[in-house]
C-alpha cells in the first residue's frame, strides 16, 4: 500500500510506502508500484495505531448483550427500573453491568426483587468486585439451598444477601452450566478498530493458557484484529504467535481484604523468578502504600507496573521513580465518575486522583488505559478528559494534573510492552500499525474525538476504514 499527502510529524504531502506489514519508505512524490493499493490522505494527520494498555476483553464482549445499570445512561432507581424491565434475558438471565451506588444506593437482592421479581437478574458492579443478584437469581443458582463460595454474602441468619464478592470465575462457570464455548469478539474489535485502536493489553487477573489461546484461536480467524498483550496468573504459559504475547503477572488488591506484607512479597518474587514483571492493582492510597513497600523490599523488574494508581498523593511520587514503577492510568474515569468522586471520595484525595502532570514532573513513566468495558472504550474520550481533567457535569478535578494534547496521545502510543516509554513514530522498518486522521494534527488537536479518525491499519492491512 502506498499512502499519500499525510502529515506525518508535522511534515506535510508526506507519502508512506508500506510492503510486508512494516514501513518501507517514506518520502514526497513517490509513485506506487503495479498493482499497489493507494490510500489518500488528503492532508489528514497519519498517526502510530493506539494501544490500550489496560482493558478485559471477555468482559467487553459480554458486556455488548448487557444492561447499562449506571451513569451516564442511568443516573436514578427509576431509570435502572426501566433500563431492566425493557431488556432481554439472554440464556435465561437478564444482566447488567455499571451499577454505582449513586444511583439506588447499596443494592442487595431484596432491592433488585423491587425492580424485577420474576426473571433471574445479575447486576455487576462497575468495579468490577461485586455482582448483585435478585431472589430468582439466587434461587436458579441454589444460594438458598446450600450452594457457596468465599464471597457470597450472608446475612446474620444465613440468609444470602444476593451479594457476590470477587467471584466473577465462580459465577461463569455456574452459569454457563458446562458450555465452554468462548464469546465473540467481533463486535468488541471492530469498533476498537473504529478508534485507531491496533492493540489491547488484557489485564484481566485470572487469564490462563485457555484465555490467552482464546485470544489466538479469535485472531486466526480473523474475528480479532488487535495485537494482545495478555496478564494473567503465573502459570500462564508463554505464547509462540506473532500477535499475542505474555505480559506481567496481574495481582488484584482489595483494602477490604489485603493479603500480608510477606504474602505479596513472595507474589512479586515469584514473578520476578521467571522473568516476568507484576501488575498490581491500585486504587485506595492504602494499595498503593503496601505495593510500593512491598516492590521495594522484594526488589523490582523492568517491567513492574502500577494499575489504576487512582490516588496518588505527592509524597509516594518519589518512591514510585525510584523504583522505576510504570503506572497506568484512566483519565477517562474523571469524565465518567468524577461527579460522584466529588462526593464520594474523601477530600484530602480529591486532587490526586488520577494523577496526568504530577507523575510526569516526577519522571514516573505513564500510560493509558480506558479499562474498558469498566470505563468507556474510546480513548480518544480518555484523552480529552486528561486534557480538560471535567466530569460529564463540567467539574473540574485536579487541574494542575491536566496533559497537553501530545501529551494525552502519546499515553495511547507507547509501546505496547513498555507504557509510558517513547511514544511510537512512523519510520522506517517500523510495523505498519497505523491510525489516519481526517484533518491535520493542529485541528485535530482542538477536540480529540475519534469521530476523526478515517482509517485503521494492522501491519499494514485496513483492518477499518471510514465509509
Amino acid at each position: 500500500m502506498l499512502i499519500r499527502s499525510a502529515e506525518v510529524a508535522g511534515q506535510d504531502h508526506v507519502d508512506v510506502r508500506i510492503a510486508d506489514g512494516r514501513i518501507a519508505e517514506i518520502g514526497r512524490g513517490l509513485s506506487p508500484f503495479r498493482g499497489e493499493q493507494v490510500l489518500d490522505a488528503a492532508g489528514g494527520a497519519l498517526l502510530p495505531g493506539l494501544h490500550d494498555h489496560h482493558v478485559h476483553l471477555f468482559a467487553m464482549a459480554a458486556a455488548q448483550q448487557s444492561v447499562r445499570c449506571g451513569p451516564p445512561a442511568v443516573c436514578h432507581g427509576s431509570a435502572l427500573a426501566a433500563a431492566l424491565a425493557g431488556a432481554a434475558p439472554n440464556a435465561g438471565w437478564i444482566r447488567g453491568v455499571g451499577y454505582c451506588e449513586s444511583v439506588a444506593g447499596e443494592l442487595d437482592r431484596s432491592g433488585l426483587d423491587r425492580l424485577t421479581p420474576d426473571l433471574p437478574v445479575r447486576v455487576q458492579h462497575r468495579s468490577g468486585a461485586l455482582w448483585i443478584l435478585n431472589s430468582a437469581g439466587v434461587a436458579r443458582l441454589g444460594l438458598d439451598r446450600g450452594l457457596d463460595a468465599e464471597g457470597v454474602e450472608r446475612d446474620a441468619g444465613g440468609r444470602a444477601t444476593g451479594r457476590l464478592f470477587r467471584l466473577d470465575a465462580w459465577l461463569h462457570e455456574q452459569i454457563r452450566d458446562g458450555d465452554a464455548t468462548r464469546p465473540c469478539f467481533a463486535r468488541v474489535s471492530r469498533q476498537l478498530a473504529r478508534f485507531g485502536v491496533t492493540g489491547v493489553t488484557d489485564a484481566t487477573p485470572r487469564n490462563t493458557g485457555a484465555e490467552l489461546a482464546a485470544f489466538v484461536d479469535a485472531i486466526e480467524k480473523g474475528e480479532l484484529l488487535q495485537r494482545v498483550v495478555v496478564m494473567g496468573e503465573l502459570s500462564l504459559p508463554a505464547s509462540s504467535h506473532p500477535d499475542v504475547e505474555r505480559g506481567a503477572v496481574k495481582v488484584w488488591l482489595s483494602e477490604a481484604d489485603l493479603p500480608p506484607f510477606d504474602t505479596l512479597c513472595r507474589t512479586i518474587q515469584a514473578a520476578h523468578r521467571v522473568g516476568r514483571p507484576v501488575a498490581v492493582h491500585c486504587v485506595t492510597r492504602t494499595e498503593l502504600v503496601l505495593t510500593s513497600a512491598a516492590v521495594a523490599a522484594a526488589g523490582s523488574l523492568a517491567g513492574d507496573r502500577i494499575e489504576h494508581a487512582a490516588v496518588a498523593p505527592p509524597d509516594l511520587m518519589a518512591m514510585l521513580a525510584d523504583l522505576a514503577l510504570t503506572v497506568v492510568t484512566q483519565p477517562n474515569f474523571i469524565r465518567e465518575r468524577g461527579d460522584c468522586y466529588a462526593v464520594d471520595v474523601e477530600p484530602r484525595d480529591r486532587p490526586w486522583l488520577y494523577r496526568g502532570r504530577g507523575f510526569l514532573d516526577a519522571a514516573v513513566p505513564l500510560g493509558g488505559g480506558t479499562d474498558a468495558p469498566f470505563g468507556d472504550s474510546d480513548p480518544w474520550l480518555a484523552m480529552r478528559a486528561a486534557v480538560d481533567r471535567r466530569s460529564a457535569g463540567g467539574l473540574k478535578l485536579g487541574a494542575g494534573e491536566a496533559l497537553s494534547p501530545e501529551r494525552a496521545l502519546a499515553l495511547f502510543t507507547s509501546p505496547p510492552d513498555a507504557p509510558g516509554a517513547r511514544a511510537r513514530r512512523i519510520e522506517v522498518a517500523e510495523s505498519a500499525d497505523l491510525c489516519l486522521l481526517d484533518r491535520p494534527w493542529s485541528a485535530a488537536r482542538q477536540s480529540l474525538a475519534s469521530d476523526q479518525v478515517t482509517a485503521t491499519l494492522r501491519r499494514g492491512r485496513l483492518i477499518w476504514v471510514r465509509e
